[in-house]
């Protein structure tokens, strides 16, 4: 057993491959046999990582969740934004340029209304909470776009780091949802083209649910969504510190 657990720790994100593959064997298999079907397996195994990562960390009191336990060290690294933002990408050569431009004025539309409704939303919601300062709702409205956007405003219009890390949490849940729900709602929305692909990027924003989502639905309309939704990251951390501050500081002062 020491042999084996040296061996793990000398190739950790080797393991952590073969972990997640594991994880994706049960999660299939539950829903062909659980669910029949009617649960993407993709889903599943989401939820099978979010319980994990709440295992780990009640086992160790840490920060980043099972990746907190040596022997799942290789997680933190194979979960990590460098990973991340490589798949994403690599996801942008399979996209049809002829495709992508039947997205046209839609595919515009869908991104602005994708940064402004979860902002609204947001920092409604923030108010409601208590948090009514400018600085705060818009912090906390931007988090709504997406976990990105969140920080990058609060920096910017000087948030304090509990507002910052409130916004981050608020764009976590966002995109676990996205996750999750895309691909039951999936009949449902039409997701079965390139075009409404790229709508749903726009709409949704955050690139981590939306790339999930549809690689549970569809994995041919992956590259489409994540090339909107990537867009939208950036229009977020455009209009977030500047258009949509002041607009809030408009509608309840400083």
């Amino acid at each position: 057993m020491h042999e084996l657990e040296n061996a793990i720790n000398s190739n950790s994100l080797v393991f952590a491959f073969a972990v997640v593959g594991l994880v994706m064997l049960l999660s299939v298999k539950l829903s062909r046999y659980l669910t029949f079907g009617r649960v993407h397996g993709s889903a599943i195994a989401i939820l099978i990582g979010l319980g994990l990562a709440y295992w780990g960390g009640l086992q160790t009191g840490g920060t980043k969740g099972i990746a907190d336990v040596k022997i799942f060290a290789g997680i933190g690294l194979m979960g990590g934004a460098m990973m991340r933002d490589f798949a994403i990408v690599a996801t942008a050569f399979e996209v049809n340029v002829m495709q992508a431009r039947k997205a046209g004025i839609i595919g515009v539309v869908s991104l602005f209304l994708g940064t402004i409704i979860p902002f609204i939303f947001g920092a409604s919601v923030a108010y409601a909470m208590g948090y009514t300062s400018a600085i705060d709702m818009t912090t906390i409205g931007a988090g709504a776009v997406t976990y990105i956007v969140g920080p990058v405003t609060g920096a910017a219009i000087g948030a304090s780091s509990d507002i910052m890390a409130l916004s981050i949490a608020t764009g976590v849940v966002k995109a676990i949802m996205v996750m999750v729900f895309t691909p039951v709602l999936a009949k449902f929305m039409g997701l079965n083209n390139p075009r409404s692909a790229m709508v749903f990027g726009g709409l949704a924003g955050t690139v981590s649910g939306v790339s999930a989502g549809l690689a549970a639905t569809d994995r041919r309309l992956v590259p489409y969504g994540a090339l909107v939704a990537t867009f939208h990251t950036g229009l977020g951390c455009l209009m977030g510190p500047s258009v949509l501050y002041l607009a809030v500081k408009a509608i309840v002062g400083g």
